[in-house]
């Protein structure tokens, strides 16, 4: 098996921009587009971005122009890349008209796509492609090309793909880009294809660009780098149509850990970035999702935290201060008192033993009734098994907001802190929006920094019930590495926000 050199780093796409707009349901604004290209290449590092595609519409002329306005002058230029087509040079012409210098061209990679879509000859897509990039190089274009649905191709039609590189052979092409259009794809066929054609055609420099139809994306990608591409493509998130495409965090940190492969890539703001395109796309991840998933640094089997108590036995290398985050120890029934201890030294309380496994019993009874319990439940759960009131400093005593068609929401919210009432009001953009702002004024009256809100969700139980109990879970970021998670239970869901809110200013006093 060839493999990829330690010392050559692999480069990375992000096609977020472009393949990720292929989601059902996403379509990112101009101004989204321009942060989003910003992050990518000026602080997550990728060493490149597609942007979009030639020829689609006026708002992706406008976006293009504007990241072009923001890349050219920083040195971006050829780190942006466009899609663009066999097209007579239509794509080209419009490449131009934006400023953009890199175009990557997509051709069909398979012979049934070439005679079923295209219907053309072998030959004449051959003639037609060798003719666009000689005029794309002509006038000073850096040409990159697909080879669209490539795996098939491989699979079924091998002299297709074979004949079509002895036409490539020889033409201004920095990199030849392979698709895994359909994600059939398996990393031994990925290995058995790649050291293929890079034996029989070395003089190319190869990008692979896999999807994740059966969940083998990765797998593939992490084959590709040892094979010995020169670049791997990837989506934040694995946005894409179907199944998505590669998603970058898991790539990154795989080829990392497990290829001797490196990239530029700040492992730190991986988090920032699935964050910040769950908001623009609207699709939340799983919770579950490697790296980036909300859960996945979160133990809640007792004997894990027994284990990382006593040894770090149930740590491995994806450490969650690598990604800026921390490892919590969830609380429920299947906690034990290793978890209870994990939590209590957490918020810095330290009980006797007795009390602790009355904490630990009550903390299983809620589990089993199916109720979520965050470690900042226990100071309530604490002060019950005592049977000592809970010491608030600040309580919500009374709010009142207005919400009216036509009108901004108003809210009146009356605190007591330490004894004393502290009144503000405030309009927003929602109830829950005014009823933060106005506390926030009152809370720069006493001198106190609310942490900012980083998540909000709302969870009612199936069936239909108006009437049925919402949990509202709200998560905050105080400071840069600590997130604090509260959770308000009532029949109304703003009243339940407020509640998790109260909760939240109460632990962090």
């Amino acid at each position: 098996m060839r493999t990829g050199n330690s010392a050559n780093p692999v480069e990375i796409l992000d096609t977020t921009l472009r393949d990720g707009e292929q989601t059902p349901g996403v379509s990112f604004s101009p101004a989204e587009k321009l942060q989003l290209a910003r992050f990518l290449l000026g602080q997550l590092r990728v060493d490149r971005i597609e942007i979009g595609s030639a020829r689609v519409s006026d708002g992706e002329s406008e976006s293009v122009a504007a990241i072009l306005d923001w890349a050219i002058p920083r040195g971006f230029a050829d780190s942006v890349e466009l899609l663009g087509f066999i097209d007579n040079g239509r794509s080209i012409d419009w490449a131009d008209r934006n400023r953009v210098r890199v175009i990557n061209f997509l051709a069909k990679g398979s012979e049934q796509h070439c005679r079923v879509q295209l219907r053309r000859t072998p030959r004449q897509h051959y003639e037609e492609t060798a003719r666009e990039i000689r005029h794309a190089a002509e006038r000073g274009f850096t040409v990159n090309l697909y080879l669209e649905d490539w795996s098939n191709g491989m699979q079924h039609s091998f002299g297709y793909v074979h004949g079509f590189l002895k036409a490539l052979e020889g033409l201004p092409i920095a990199r030849l880009m392979l698709p895994d259009t359909l994600g059939l794809l398996t990393p031994e066929a990925t290995t058995r294809y790649l050291e293929w054609l890079m034996e029989e055609f070395p003089s190319f420099r190869y990008d692979f660009h896999a999807h994740n139809d059966y969940g083998l994306a990765t797998a593939n990608s992490l084959a590709a780098a040892r094979a010995g591409v020169s670049g791997l493509h990837a989506t934040i998130n694995g946005l894409g149509e179907r199944a998505g495409n590669q998603p970058l965090a898991q790539m990154a940190v795989g080829l990392a850990d497990h290829t001797g492969r490196h990239t530029r890539i700040v492992e730190k703001l991986l988090i920032r970035a699935a964050e910040m395109v769950q908001t623009f796309s609207g699709k939340r991840g799983a919770w579950n999702t490697p790296v980036t998933g909300t859960d996945v640094f979160t133990h809640t089997c007792g004997v894990h935290a027994d284990g990382d108590h006593k040894g770090d036995l149930y740590v491995n290398a994806l450490l969650p201060e690598r990604f800026g985050r921390e490892r919590t120890y969830a609380l429920g029934k299947l906690a034990g008192i290793a978890s209870i201890e994990k939590n209590l030294d957490e918020i810095g309380l330290d009980l006797t033993p007795d009390t602790r496994n009355e904490v630990l019993e009550t903390v299983v009874r809620l589990g089993d009734r199916k109720k979520q319990v965050a470690p900042s439940d226990l100071p309530f759960i604490i002060a019950d098994v005592l049977n000592h009131p809970v010491q608030c400093r600040l309580k919500v005593r009374e709010y009142s907001i207005e919400t009216r068609s036509g009108k901004r929401p108003r809210a009146h919210v009356a605190v007591e802190f330490d004894g004393n009432r502290v009144e503000g009001q405030a309009t927003g953009t929602g109830g829950y929006d005014a009823f933060v702002r106005a506390l926030r004024r009152i809370l720069r009256q006493l001198g106190i920094s609310m942490p900012k809100l980083a998540d909000y969700e709302v969870r009612i139980p199936p069936g239909g019930k108006t009437d049925a109990l919402v949990e509202t879970t709200i998560t905050w970021q105080q400071g840069p590495h600590r997130t604090l998670r509260t959770t308000g239970i009532d029949c109304d869901q703003l009243a339940a926000a407020i509640r998790a809110t109260e909760k939240m200013l109460n632990s962090i006093l």
